[in-house]
């Protein structure tokens, strides 16, 4: 079955799949809301996870009401994330520069589909010097729908003139596979924060540990070492 796959371009989430930085978005969320007297359980964070802006205010306010600062939180969490990023650098996932650096000597097209902001995704890709490696970035604040709708990754399969049922797409969460499944597209995961459900499951092409797992379908796909 792999071998029959005809890929033309390979889209990746980042947080989470490129970089491990869902960990510290958890940990700065609820640094900035205790300072306003509120908890963010593990639980109602991993709702938030690979949805836009507009649609993690909208879970947020529909779980603690309308009265949930979330503007002033998310000021708050952004320094906090900010000041980590500076003082550590980016964690990159396993595998991250040896798969981009086997896609550099193909001629698959390269794409990211990202819910987090223009402004903070270009920051972290310049941090770790790929920002040039792409050949279209979206980003969460571009799009209308937020991820489990498919727009994003059919607006970047427009651009790059793909056919979406040739686009093979790297994601760690659930929304991601589900709207990379409703986009016709072929959705590999490579879980993060948590396991797929059994429901998820049904939507996945494969399961893959790491990017260097993504790396070896590939070279074994493409025939290619």
């Amino acid at each position: 079955m792999e071998k029959q796959l005809e890929i033309e371009l390979i889209i990746f989430d980042m947080d989470g799949l490129m970089f491990d930085t869902e960990k510290i978005s958890y940990i700065a969320w609820n640094e900035a809301a205790n300072k306003y007297n509120y908890k963010i359980s593990r639980d109602l964070f991993e709702k938030t996870v690979g949805t836009n802006l507009t649609k993690t205010k909208e879970i947020y306010l529909e779980h603690f009401g309308e009265s949930f600062p979330f503007d002033l939180i998310r000021n708050e969490r952004v320094k906090i994330s900010d000041e980590f990023i500076k003082a550590n650098g980016v964690p990159i996932k396993e595998g991250l520069y040896e798969l981009i650096q086997y896609l550099n000597k193909s001629k698959i097209k390269k794409a990211i589909a990202t819910s987090t902001s223009r402004r903070r995704a270009s920051n972290l890709l310049s941090l770790v010097q790929i920002d040039g490696f792409f050949d279209y970035i979206l980003c969460g604040d571009e799009i209308k729908n937020s991820k489990p709708n498919p727009e994003i990754f059919l607006k970047v399969a427009d651009k790059l003139k793909c056919n979406p049922n040739k686009c093979l797409v790297l994601e760690d969460s659930e929304l991601g596979v589900i709207a990379a499944y409703q986009a016709g597209m072929i959705p590999i995961i490579v879980p993060d924060l948590k396991e797929p459900s059994k429901e998820i499951q049904s939507f996945i092409f494969s399961r893959m540990d790491n990017l260097l797992d993504v790396k070896s379908f590939l070279q074994e796909l493409l025939n290619c070492s």
